[in-house]
């Protein structure tokens, strides 16, 4: 029996021991090699081949299957990269390994969803994965939660958002909030008001700094979008009035009776364009704005990043 216990000791240390030198070794081929090459290296790709090879050390080997993922993201993401192939199927390996690693899923759908070059513009592969994670984990409201956010912030689909919320609403001890959502889904889809319902719950129920920075630059690009379209919608107002442009934005403040001139959240003054268009003064300032953006304009990379 004694001979037994230490051979299981020493092949238990052999494991943890190639694992440590692995993430070492791929560590090093990050260094060397060209990142245009870097996809050739998917280590094994096969979640049920790793699972018999890790010896029951599943959740050993999902959570450095989770720490080359977020390492691989950080140094896409850092370098605002427009391919991130290896991203879902390490993802999908991590989450076989341990169905019960929740961070996965709630950072893994994040990284997921949205558009290149913030991620790789995958949001029905996070669909899939909130749901694997859900079917393993159907008591976590949070992932219900998260399942309505990819619906309705990149899939547009308010119906499936408020079935996700109202489903995530169901589960014991869940947020009061998630019926507060299932309802403004159904009631005010896509309006400026429950985009920013989504976000300040985002920033409320986590204490995860980068997903707290995410949420507040979301926030602030959602105030500049809703001002910069409320703005236009007074030059056109002008315009029919007066048959032609305003001259400047002190002319269209006093005409809409503003109480000086506009500005971001930042404190800058809007602009107006010859062409009557509202620009924002330092558009890089604003990570996700989708208004009051130069024609051809390409936006910076995000200002919080997880890093490499």
């Amino acid at each position: 029996m004694k001979s037994r216990r230490q051979t299981t000791f020493i092949a238990g240390a052999c494991l943890v021991i190639s694992l440590i030198m692995s993430i070492l070794i791929l560590r090093r081929v990050d260094q060397t090699r060209p990142q245009a090459t870097l996809d050739e290296v998917l280590y094994i790709s096969s979640p049920k081949v790793l699972e018999r090879a890790s010896l029951g050390y599943n959740g050993l080997m999902a959570d450095i299957y989770w720490t080359r993922t977020v390492q691989y993201f950080g140094q896409r993401h850092y370098r605002s990269a427009q391919s991130y192939n290896l991203l879902a199927p390490l993802l999908e390996i991590t989450t076989h390994l341990d169905p019960h690693l929740l961070v996965a899923y709630q950072f893994g759908a994040s990284f997921l969803a949205p558009k290149p070059p913030s991620g790789p513009g995958q949001p029905d592969r996070a669909v899939q994965l909130i749901e694997y994670g859900i079917q393993n984990n159907p008591n976590e409201w949070r992932l219900y939660y998260d399942l309505g956010f990819v619906y309705y912030m990149e899939l547009k689909n308010y119906a499936k958002a408020a079935e996700a919320f109202e489903r995530g609403s169901r589960v014991p001890n869940a947020h009061p909030f998630l019926k507060l959502l299932a309802a403004q889904m159904a009631q005010h889809a896509g309006e400026y008001e429950t985009a920013r319902t989504l976000w300040i719950a985002t920033y409320q129920t986590t204490r995860d700094g980068h997903v707290r920075s995410n949420a507040v630059e979301h926030l602030r690009a959602l105030k500049v979008d809703e001002e910069v379209t409320r703005l236009q919608s007074a030059v056109t107002r002008f315009g029919a009035r007066t048959g032609r442009l305003p001259s400047s934005m002190s002319e269209l403040a006093l005409a809409e009776g503003l109480k000086g001139t506009p500005v971001d959240p930042d404190g800058n003054p809007y602009k107006l364009n010859s062409e009557g268009r509202i620009l924002v003064e330092h558009p890089d300032d604003f990570s996700f704005i989708t208004k009051g953006v130069p024609q051809g304009y390409k936006p910076a990379p995000p200002k919080f990043h997880v890093q490499p």
